[in-house]
């Protein structure tokens, strides 16, 4: 497919103005473009916006909305978003007939992570796709008959998802759902910067509601974070830090994980925004992560975009299994675990041949994450 389209790319870049989901949304965009693309950016969410400075949804969407222009303006892109705040529906960006041109002539509007609040209003666009960044959680839902889910799902006319080795135990929803990964902007990941001698990880204690499939429950990192609470002393002297955010529960884990060896920071300040997030990365040793308890149990062979942002860095990454072994190489850069001793081995094995693991954490990147072909491959099948 060599003939330029013109493409539009959900997130929440406004909603979220946080590094990590910046960086999520904003290489599909900038991907695009750098493939020779029309790309515009829509947020239309149907959420009000998080302000991190007020700590807190912002009484208006001013900050916003500068923090989304000057993010895609550092790509060129500073005439090509459109944003809808809720109140009133009052749109910001692009004025109100030329979204409208730009929307009854689109190619493709991607649905990244199904940002989009009423999918079913754009389908003026010849083709809209449903990107499934949260496997397992997302076919649950729909196989329990959550009719808003279904609504939202069923607007598309092609589906991929992150979970790459989707099959038993997740339930069948009636979709054909496509493999996809996150894109990774590599050149952006490049250039030296001093390493801290630390793995880390950025992360949510929890996020959402567990869901319940047959009779068994799906969780979410907390539940299987308990299983590796004790790792930092099977470690030592390696030292592990979180830049932690509590989420949704009614108790703090920081002073427990503290007591149990583990450095903990706050992610806004470690992390918050743009650079912050990449800085941290790459001034990392390695990444030490666990997986939601749902993606472990399912095995739908999701990778972390996070992760992938590390492997660009050339920093390791020690992470729960969650089948994708299936699609990806595992045991150099990428090492995987199921138990807590496993864990701490794969750990012992970065540091007594780091320099092997760093070089292929970069070459996986290159090999299976680079924008220009996992992108490549989406347009290829979204546009069929």
């Amino acid at each position: 497919m060599t003939s330029s389209r013109r493409i539009v790319v959900t997130g929440l870049i406004a909603q979220y103005p946080l590094g990590g989901l910046t960086w999520h949304y904003l290489q599909y965009v900038a991907g695009l473009a750098q493939l020779g693309h029309e790309v515009f950016y829509l947020e239309d969410s149907g959420e009000w916006p998080y302000n991190p400075v007020e700590g807190g949804l912002g009484t208006d969407c001013a900050f916003n909305v500068a923090y989304l222009n000057q993010v895609l303006a550092r790509f060129g892109l500073e005439d090509r978003w459109t944003y809808c705040f809720p109140r009133d529906s009052e749109w910001f960006g692009l004025p109100n007939h030329a979204r409208a041109e730009m929307l009854a002539s689109a190619d493709l509007l991607i649905n990244v992570s199904g940002t989009l609040y009423r999918p079913e209003a754009y389908r003026q666009v010849r083709r809209l796709a449903y990107i499934d960044t949260d496997p397992v959680f997302t076919q649950i839902k729909l196989a329990s008959g959550q009719a808003s889910i279904r609504r939202l799902v069923d607007a598309h006319d092609v589906h991929f998802s992150f979970g790459e080795a989707l099959g038993h135990p997740v339930p069948e929803t009636g979709h054909r759902w496509v493999a996809t990964r996150q894109p990774i902007l590599l050149s952006e990941w490049d250039g030296a910067t001093a390493t801290r001698e630390v793995f880390t990880t950025v992360m949510n204690w929890t996020s959402y509601a567990d869901v319940q499939w047959k009779g068994r429950t799906y969780g979410q990192k907390n539940v299987e974070f308990n299983r590796f609470i004790d790792l930092p002393r099977l470690v030592a002297p390696t030292r592990l830090e979180l830049a932690l955010a509590a989420g949704k529960t009614q108790s703090s884990p920081y002073e427990l994980l503290r007591q149990r060896g583990w450095r903990v920071v706050d992610p806004i300040q470690a992390s918050g925004d743009l650079d912050g997030y990449r800085e941290y990365v790459r001034s990392s040793k390695a990444e030490w992560a666990v997986a939601k308890g749902a993606y472990v149990a399912g095995r739908p062979g999701w990778f972390s975009e996070r992760s992938a942002c590390y492997l660009a860095a050339g920093r390791p990454v020690v992470v729960q299994d969650t089948g994708f072994d299936t699609t990806l190489p595992v045991g150099e850069g990428i090492v995987s675990y199921s138990t807590v001793e496993q864990a701490a081995a794969g750990i012992r094995a970065v540091e007594a041949s780091y320099d092997r693991h760093s070089t292929a954490a970069r070459q996986i990147a290159v090999d299976y994450f680079d924008s220009s072909k996992v992108l490549q491959r989406l347009l290829e099948e979204a546009l069929l």
